[in-house]
């Protein structure tokens, strides 16, 4: 069975999706992302990932700034879409909007649902310090990512992984369940749903800089944790003997003293007391500067002294 397909995503995570329903053999007939933004220096309106990667290809690009009206459900509906695949589009989709393709809307999600709904899903497991994580193929319904799971891939969150390196092997997964649910319904298959259950719901709130500050009365480890979590954004900072740093690499370590003071500096890291344990910062940035190790750190801080 050949499958017209609408797309809608905006980041980077998305774009393996866009590729896993082009390799499918489906009809990707139009991609919805969201309009262009200004970003950078000049603050010059950029396009999204996934619209870059759609005009590669040449599929036609709509990029509304809201999905409630009868103009923009009457171009969706133009497309005659099968079904609707939405992976991180930044938009909330009407019950009107959900009801146009034959098969309803399908959205990968990078999370274990019900656990983490929302915006912020990788950030917030590696904070929580879950033992794994995952991606699941949803049945979308007007509620915030409370639809029925079609699919599911499971992936352990490493004692290293950090919010980039998580987001890339989810980004990853979702194209490969995605790719399996496309495959099994143009087989001719219907795809059995699995309502979420009723407990471990948790919401993953969007991410906000000020949460980047490293609170030192905190045990080591939720600080360990929030330095994986915010690489590559917003990026952890701290103060290490009276200057402010991003933090951007750091273990918890076995240690005692004042939290926030320096308990020793070595090649191998800055050891910094916490109100449990204490913070091993290997690899940082001044202001203006670049990423450095915290060997380079304490070099440089020697060549100014001299």
């Amino acid at each position: 069975m050949k499958l017209r397909v609408v797309f809608a995503g905006t980041p980077e995570f998305s774009v393996p999706c866009l590729e896993a329903c082009r390799a499918s053999g489906a009809e990707v007939v139009a991609v919805y992302t969201q309009p262009d933004r200004p970003a950078g220096r000049g603050r010059k309106l950029t396009p999204s990932p996934v619209k870059e990667a759609a005009i590669a290809t040449g599929i036609p690009v709509e990029q509304p700034e809201s999905l409630k009206s009868e103009e923009a459900r009457a171009t969706l509906a133009a497309y005659a879409p099968d079904l609707m695949v939405v992976v991180a589009y930044g938009l909330i989709l009407p019950r009107k909007v959900l009801a146009i393709p034959r098969l309803g809307c399908w959205n990968v999600h990078a999370s274990l649902l019900p656990r983490w709904r929302g915006a912020a899903p990788i950030q917030r497991a590696i904070l929580a310090g879950d033992a794994e994580s995952g991606v699941d193929l949803m049945q979308m319904e007007a509620g915030l990512d409370t639809g029925p799971v079609l699919l599911e891939r499971r992936t352990p969150i490493g004692a290293d992984d950090t919010g980039g390196s998580l987001h890339d092997r989810l980004a990853a997964l979702g194209a490969d369940v995605l790719a399996e649910g496309l495959a099994r319904v143009m087989a001719g298959e219907t795809l059995a749903p699995h309502p979420q259950p009723d407990e471990g719901v948790t919401y993953a709130h969007k991410l906000d800089k000020a949460e980047a500050r490293l609170d030192f009365s905190r045990p080591a480890i939720e600080l360990e944790r929030q330095v994986r979590a915010f690489d590559p954004w917003p990026v952890a900072e701290g103060e290490i003997s009276g200057e402010t740093l991003r933090i951007w690499a750091a273990r918890a370590i076995e240690g005692h003293g004042e939290p926030g003071t320096v308990l020793g500096m070595s090649r191998d890291g800055i050891d910094l007391a916490c109100g449990e344990g204490a913070l091993r910062v290997t690899a940082l940035q001044r202001a203006g500067g670049k990423r450095i190790t915290a060997a380079d750190y304490l070099n440089a801080m020697k060549t100014r002294g001299a």
